[in-house]
């Protein structure tokens, strides 16, 4: 039994009326992103970033292009303060530049440096590896499978979908 079953477990001795269902699935998506994030941070921890840092070079790489910051902060769910902070510091790491926008001289574009570019084409890959071992267990069809009821769960509840 997994750590996950023997909380459910618990649980259910103080609680036994309750439909301890959710703590099947949900216990299991906190715990095993729990663990993802503590590996992925590992090797944020040699580049000297922060998960969100990361976020956001991920978020411009995926872009192609310059994002406002305004985009960046709808993306990653966090305040425009935070944004701030980060974009700032990332700036001063020179992974990305900020400069006023050609279509509207009120808005900033972010854009990644070289430099950052390279960063995110190293770690997005060795990242992708890491997460398709984690799901090793788990056969093509079960991976897609899992892929589309995580989806049909969290759409009611993303803000950004």
């Amino acid at each position: 039994m997994d750590v996950v079953g023997r909380i459910r477990d618990q649980w259910r001795e103080r609680y036994p009326d309750l439909d301890l269902s959710p703590i099947e699935v949900i216990g299991r998506v906190r715990r095993l992103a729990a663990l993802t994030n503590q590996r992925h941070d590992e090797v944020l921890d040699d580049l000297r970033l922060s998960r969100m840092e990361l976020e956001v070079l991920s978020a411009l790489r995926r872009a192609g292009g310059g994002l406002r910051p305004s985009q960046l902060t709808k993306e990653m769910l966090s305040s425009g303060a935070a944004t701030t902070k980060r974009l700032a510091r990332l700036e001063d790491e020179g992974l990305i530049t900020r400069s006023t926008s050609a279509r509207d001289r009120r808005e900033v574009d972010v854009r990644l440096t070289d430099r950052g570019r390279e960063i995110m084409d190293r770690v997005f890959p060795a990242q992708l590896e890491r997460e398709r071992a984690l799901l090793e267990p788990l056969s093509e069809a079960e991976r897609a499978r899992l892929g589309e009821l995580l989806a049909k769960v969290l759409e009611p509840v993303d803000l950004v979908g």
